[in-house]
């Protein structure tokens, strides 16, 4: 490498004395990073912020190399730098890899892209079955799995990867030389390749996604629940999203599963009952409910759904709250509950809401886009919670200031925090500023928060 002087000669005014050229590379200096050892430098970089890191590897070849053995998690959008095995080259030191997107056989220079959550794709003019990822926009299955044993051969620490339209003998192949392996997202997923999951004897957090409205479907019902549950029992965190099954599915998580502490349901499609199964989840810490359409289409009995006594922490995000009998049961369910968030779910009035006094023990509520909530709704509900220490309103614009009651005024001074902003109207926050309101209950809670 050599990096030319900063230092600037000034001309002769002579025209037979400017240096030519060529001159001009006597004047750059020594590449003094030579002198040093890859283990020196290697400890050099890794105390150099990490946004750094691609600028430091441009540099020249050497530091390309050496910034490729400090990247632990990459995502590979192009199959070839895989299959070619660059990518073992270029970073061999990988514990976190994601080859989703690399799988898609979409054109990278379409201009257009898709995106749901996670997942970005290309898209063509032209789709297959009405999905922007049909059966033909992936690659083949023996394909994948052949990339899925070069990474089990190169990758032998692997702790995460990220993989869609694999077979159970890929899986295996994973599962069997990677035996650090501790987090998996898979995509367009079935009850079958899940045989090729419960190998993998120490996983610990895994999302499962099968079916996605106009991407991919396929189908996770209770036989693959089943055989997820019997073979990964160290779950500690498991996401289902857009995947079918019921109470025996849960239950049978619930029942293997021991250690399982946080479950989240993206666009469930449960069968009517599977709510009372969430009782055989004794260690369950965390439910997180995420763009479902329905709640429970046939809870049952009070009496049946039993309730998940160990539950600290409850979350219901774009979601459809319009069946009562649903909510009613999955707040009945959680009544144990510490902390309930409830963000831009629908159809939550006043009579629905009330629900919620089912659960008697919280200490949190957070609410966030609950349009059709009154300000006499939230009163009624949080009047008889004697534990209530921490209470955020936002952008819920049927709350308003001059709806404040007295006693409701009163409930806020003896909190620990309070986020009061409803509207943007709102100036009751500002009012209470700086009149201890919000902040009586603990020194290590910030105040009133605006």
């Amino acid at each position: 490498m050599h990096i030319k002087s900063s230092t600037r000669t000034t001309p002769s005014t002579s025209p037979t004395s400017r240096p030519h050229h060529d001159d001009f590379t006597d004047l750059a200096a020594p590449d003094f990073t030579s002198l040093l050892s890859d283990e020196i430098l290697l400890q050099i970089f890794l105390r150099i912020p990490t946004s750094q890191y691609l600028t430091n590897s441009l540099v020249c070849k050497r530091w390309l190399s050496l910034h490729g053995r400090l990247a632990r998690a990459i995502t590979v959008l192009d199959w070839s730098f895989l299959i070619s095995g660059r990518v073992f080259h270029r970073f061999p030191n990988l514990t976190d890899l994601d080859i989703i997107r690399a799988c898609i056989k979409k054109s990278r220079n379409s201009g257009i892209v898709v995106t749901n959550k996670s997942l970005c794709v290309p898209v063509d003019t032209e789709f297959s079955e009405l999905l922007f990822v049909g059966e033909n926009d992936v690659l083949s299955r023996e394909l994948v799995d052949y990339g899925l044993e070069m990474i089990a051969e190169n990758y032998p620490n692997l702790r995460r990867i990220g993989a869609i339209g694999l077979s159970e003998n890929g899986l295996s192949s994973i599962a069997r030389k990677c035996e650090t392996l501790q987090e998996m997202e898979l995509h367009c997923s079935d009850d079958m390749l899940l045989k090729g999951i419960s190998e993998c004897r120490n996983l610990q957090l895994l999302k499962l996604v099968g079916f996605v409205d106009g991407f991919y479907s396929s189908v996770v019902s209770d036989i693959g629940l089943t055989i997820l549950a019997q073979g990964c029992r160290r779950l500690v965190t498991l996401e289902l999203c857009g995947c079918e099954g019921s109470y025996d599915g849960i239950k049978a998580i619930g029942q293997c599963c021991e250690m399982l502490e946080e479950l989240t349901l993206n666009d469930h499609r449960m069968d009517g009952g599977w709510l009372s199964a969430l009782s055989f989840c004794g260690n369950l810490k965390t439910l997180r409910l995420q763009s479902c359409k329905c709640i429970d289409s046939n809870p049952g009995s009070d009496e049946h759904l039993g309730c998940c006594a160990a539950l600290e922490e409850l979350y219901l995000e774009r979601c459809q709250m319009r069946d009562k009998q649903g909510v009613k049961a999955l707040f009945r369910v959680c009544s144990s509950v510490r902390e309930i968030v409830l963000q831009d779910c629908w159809g939550l009035g006043d009579d629905v809401f009330g629900l919620i006094s089912a659960c008697r023990r919280v200490k949190l509520l957070s609410l966030e886009g609950c349009s059709l909530l009154t300000t006499g709704g939230l009163e009624a509900v949080i009047d008889t919670w004697k534990e209530l220490e921490r209470l955020k309103v936002t952008s819920c614009n049927k709350i308003k200031d001059a709806e404040v009651t007295p006693a409701l005024a009163s409930l806020f001074s003896v909190l620990k925090e309070l986020k009061w902003r409803p509207d943007t109207r709102s100036l009751l926050s500002s009012s209470l500023e700086g009149t201890g309101v919000g902040n009586k209950g603990s020194r290590f809670f910030g105040g009133l928060k605006g």
